[in-house]
């Protein structure tokens, strides 16, 4: 039954509730600025009322718990979409420079130079026997072989650099995954005994949740949702809880499993990353991230690690990359192949790995089709001596005896190569055969002129006999192996002018032989920007021109980096408008909280006037028994 003492107590406990109400709230605007913080609200109800023969008898109020008001649906799209711009502003920025190392729309870069380097050849066929030409082809050949050096080396080194990031993103990753396992275990004792939850714990978990999902775009399964009605509507999970990537269970509750990230064993220093089993076992991880920055940094600088080469097997850097070394390979080919018409008494080729006295020439490393070329020789005064066409077929090897299905076989072979009967004046007779192997492994090929043809003056040249009138349709075998060639090196990172010709750029030639006026090679050159080839690079195939795969190239990372710029305006406006609505449910609203204070101000104050009523009746009833 009631009592004065039990009306005493009532009004205690308004005391009590408004006090905590007031403590939520002020721990609400102590934290407005912290990140992650969710704002706070004390549920309260009707304490057990008291039986009597009249009725309950009510009993005051009771703090009933403190909730955090969170929706995780709204924080769930909060997270994916940090992750998703986080991929994004990365992927616009990166691009954003790979673009910069492209500038054609200005009028500049490998294009012009491109156009400059064929007017020069043309300036060349104009006066092939102009010594101030030739250094003026000389010189913007080297222009040009170290623009597009630099190009390359700009995009590698702009790949170099966002791997490194992985090694250092990758860790905090790992960090942030061991210290969200800690709080899930301080969470799960804070809450064992039932009945109240560990608000600003669970706020730390949520700030390394939405973390991982801008790292590594991680998602987390953390039980059953269920609608809180007591707080504005809003939902919450409990339940067990996971932190995954893609399948890979990063946290396990209380446990968590390291990534590990690794370039020990790759010659560029590209990192790979695993995933480790409960039994230790590393799992190929890195081509199943695709959130968060670090999907970001994958999907640029390519996540399968090719382990022949080392380089990776994708990515758009990498393609750039590809296409790069394809254009630049071809252009290298294509003009060496070209320059072996020029006579010589001598061709040395670039090195070259892989093919043993067994291997079919069409089937190695090297960029050689089925056909024939032709050796051909010239007196001292450019006529025609001797001709001997050479033919590469699926089985042609490099090396064997005269006679055989070989290069060396054919050439050495005891033909009557011009048909007049006369054995000693064919090719054999004037050029020398030599493929020297070295202990590395590697080999190179040498033509000679023998010594007493060489004295009286001969010189001679390699001519594909095109299947077509396009210039591709050839062997390649000059091009492919370097003979006598116009370019050093063989892609994008090593292109270079033949250092001969650096040193001394008389020694050129404009013509097949060294005939006053004879323009004929420089006039080829000229052509070549014409001529359609197929640059091959990654499974694809591009039938272009010079200037047409090049345009692919700076067209490509253009239309990249613009399809970046949408994505990402799209993708910010998502994301500005989720983290709205989540500001608008979890985040401190300071006139909200004004608010709220002086309505449990007001409300502590009328508990206390309940009490000091109380406390002057019973003064009375004191004071009667007196």
């Amino acid at each position: 039954m009631g009592s004065l003492f039990n009306s005493l107590h009532i009004g205690y406990s308004g005391l009590n509730v408004s006090q905590l109400a007031i403590e939520a709230t002020s721990h609400n605007v102590a934290n407005a600025d912290s990140d992650g913080y969710t704002r706070q609200r004390v549920v309260t109800s009707a304490a057990t009322p008291l039986n009597s023969v009249k009725g309950n008898i009510g009993n005051g109020a009771e703090v009933t718990a403190t909730e955090r008001i969170f929706d995780d649906f709204v924080f769930d799209r909060y997270t994916k979409l940090s992750g998703d711009k986080e991929y994004s502003d990365y992927e616009k920025k990166t691009l954003n420079e790979l673009s910069s190392y492209f500038p054609e729309v200005d009028g500049v870069g490998i294009k012009a130079d491109m156009q400059e380097y064929y007017n020069m050849w043309q300036s060349f066929a104009d006066n092939p026997d102009n010594a101030s030409m030739k250094l003026a082809l000389a010189k913007q050949t080297e222009i040009l072989s170290d623009h597009i050096k630099q190009t390359q080396d700009q995009v590698l080194s702009l790949q170099s650099q966002i791997n490194s990031e992985l090694s250092t993103n990758i860790d905090e990753v790992n960090s942030l995954a061991k210290e969200l396992a800690q709080l899930n275990k301080s969470i799960d004792a804070a809450e064992a005994a039932g009945g109240y939850t560990a608000n600003d714990l669970r706020d730390k978990r949520n700030v390394i949740e939405r973390d991982l999902s801008k790292l590594i775009g991680a998602d987390v399964n953390s039980g059953k949702t269920t609608s809180d009605t007591q707080i504005d509507g809003t939902t919450k999970t409990s339940g067990s809880y996971t932190l995954s990537v893609n399948g890979f269970n990063i946290v396990d509750g209380s446990s968590y499993h390291p990534i590990h990230i690794s370039n020990k064993d790759n010659a560029f220093g590209l990192y790979d990353i695993s995933y480790e089993r409960q039994d230790g076992t590393l799992i190929p991880m890195s081509e199943k991230i695709s959130g968060g920055k670090i999907g970001a940094i994958l999907e640029l600088r390519g996540g399968a690690i090719d382990t022949t080469t080392g380089m990776p097997s994708d990515g758009i850097l990498q393609g750039v990359v590809s296409e790069l070394d394809a254009f630049a390979s071809k252009l290298i080919e294509s003009t060496n192949n070209l320059y072996a018409k020029a006579s010589t008494n001598r061709m040395d080729s670039n090195t070259f790995v892989g093919v043993s006295d067994n291997t079919a020439l069409v089937n190695s490393s090297l960029n050689i089709k089925t056909g024939t070329f032709d050796l051909v020789v010239y007196d001292i005064d450019g006529n025609e001596t001797a001709r001997k066409s050479i033919t590469i077929n699926s089985s042609t090897v490099m090396r064997g005896v005269p006679g055989s299905n070989s290069i060396q076989g054919q050439m050495e072979a005891n033909s009557d190569d011009n048909g007049d009967g006369n054995l000693n004046n064919d090719i054999d007779n004037f050029i020398k055969f030599n493929l020297g192997n070295f202990i590395n492994g590697d080999s190179s090929l040498s033509f000679t002129m023998n010594p007493q043809s060489e004295a009286k003056g001969y010189k001679f040249s390699i001519q594909d006999n095109l299947a077509t009138t396009s210039f591709d349709s050839g062997t390649n075998f000059a091009g492919a192996l370097g003979m006598n060639r116009f370019f050093d090196g063989k892609n994008a990172r090593d292109i270079d002018l033949k250092s001969e010709f650096k040193v001394n750029s008389t020694l050129m030639s404009a013509g097949y032989t060294a005939v006053s006026g004879d323009n004929r090679l420089a006039m080829d050159a000229i052509q070549q920007q014409f001529e359609k080839y197929d640059f091959k690079m990654d499974g694809k195939t591009y039938n272009a021109t010079m200037y047409g795969m090049y345009d692919i190239v700076a067209t490509g990372v253009g239309t990249q980096t613009n399809g970046s710029k949408i994505r990402n305006d799209t993708i910010t406006a998502q994301f500005n408008a989720t983290e709205q609505e989540y500001s608008s449910v979890s985040k401190v609203n300071m006139d909200e909280e004004m608010a709220n204070l002086i309505k449990y101000q007001t409300s502590y104050g009328a508990a206390a006037k309940v009490i000091s009523t109380i406390d002057q009746m019973m003064q009375t009833l004191l004071g009667i028994k007196s």
